[in-house]
């Protein structure tokens, strides 16, 4: 299965519903909190070409997007693809 990196802020719904996805589908990911922590958040915005909301979702090299991406991937049937590489 492929490394998965999420990065979250606390209170985060869109993030909720991202690790729950993720959860259901058996997929181990490493959770980077950015909450209280500059650098992670600089991180984050720089791995994902300028894009500064959250989750930012990363499946090995690829970034995926935010929740509502990885939400799409999934209807469109390629989420479990993607995890399996």
């Amino acid at each position: 299965m492929a490394s998965i990196t999420i990065y979250t802020r606390q209170m985060c719904g869109f993030c909720t519903a991202a690790k729950r996805l993720l959860d259901n589908k058996g997929a181990a990911y490493v959770e980077r909190d950015a909450t209280f922590s500059p650098d992670v958040r600089r991180e984050m915005i720089q791995r994902a070409n300028g894009r500064s909301t959250f989750p930012q979702i990363f499946v090995g090299d690829t970034h995926v997007g935010g929740c509502d991406e990885l939400h799409a991937l999934d209807r469109a049937g390629k989420l479990d693809p993607l995890l399996a590489a």
